[in-house]
């Protein structure tokens, strides 16, 4: 029986670079599923997908709804019987100049709430010794809220329906104006991403997932067209395709057991608090 990968957001930059990654990495008899939300660009992306060993299928879903999600899940269970490796990648852009409180819920709901409903939508689909990935980034730290926040995301949060709700409320905290007041970094990507973090660690935790290596990842400074407009100097980042191959290895390469649960940047733990 071949292996089966899912990748979200995977239609261009660093995603499409994770699935040909990824592809590159297995053999003939295994697929990687390139999902998003546009069926023609998603067909498009996959046909680019030449001269790699596995399969690379297209498949429709939208992280933002549960349904789309769900039958996804359900898609690959009837055709395959579960799957390997899932990477959680669907991230929404932000734009520069615009309020962040016009943003916010629709970052939110792709970033995070994206991310949650993959875990719970996949988990249970994970084969033994399956592998799920959160790319992330190393704003995904306590260390970089306020300590008096920190209880939100770890202690307080004993499950994904915890996290979503502090997600929610701070959703609700930086439309209304109050983000600020109540000590929340002024750039909503740090909440977002501690928010994704502070997901998984939870699943990496849940008996259901005892098996799995369960992990986030942060890929570094990347060229993209979300990336650009927000750094003056890009002379340092990496190609997509440079940034997929740390990710492609917690996917599809040797596991260090002492990595699971935590946030990885190249190869290395990146403290939680």
């Amino acid at each position: 029986m071949g292996r089966i990968a899912v990748v979200t957001g995977a239609n261009q930059g660093l995603g499409l670079a994770l699935v040909n990654g990824l592809a590159a990495a297995w053999t003939a008899d295994d697929t990687v599923y390139l999902t998003g939300r546009d069926s023609a660009r998603v067909a498009e992306a996959a046909g680019t997908a030449t001269g790699v060993p596995a399969q690379v299928a297209p498949e429709l879903v939208d992280v933002t709804v549960d349904q789309a999600v769900t039958d996804l899940a359900e898609r690959l269970r009837a055709r395959h019987g579960g799957v390997d490796v899932v990477i959680s990648n669907a991230a929404a852009r932000l734009t520069p100049g615009r309020p962040q409180a016009d943003q916010v819920r629709s970052f939110v709901d792709t970033n995070n709430y994206g991310t949650t409903r993959m875990i719970r939508a996949f988990g249970p689909l994970l084969r033994p010794g399956g592998r799920f990935v959160v790319v992330a980034s190393d704003f995904g730290s306590l260390r970089n809220l306020p300590q008096h926040l920190h209880a939100r995301f770890d202690g307080d949060a004993r499950g994904l329906e915890d996290i979503d709700a502090v997600m929610s409320d701070y959703v609700t905290a930086v439309e209304s104006g109050r983000a600020a007041d109540e000590g929340w970094p002024e750039w909503i990507n740090v909440a977002s991403k501690v928010g994704q973090v502070a997901a998984m660690r939870l699943f990496a935790r849940d008996p259901s997932a005892s098996d799995a290596f369960v992990v986030a990842a942060c890929p570094g400074l990347v060229d993209t067209a979300a990336s650009r407009p927000w750094f003056d100097d890009m002379s340092s980042a990496q190609t997509p395709e440079e940034a997929a191959a740390a990710v492609v290895a917690l996917a599809a390469g040797p596991v260090d057991p002492t990595q699971r649960g935590e946030l990885v940047q190249f190869g290395r733990v990146r403290p939680w608090t």
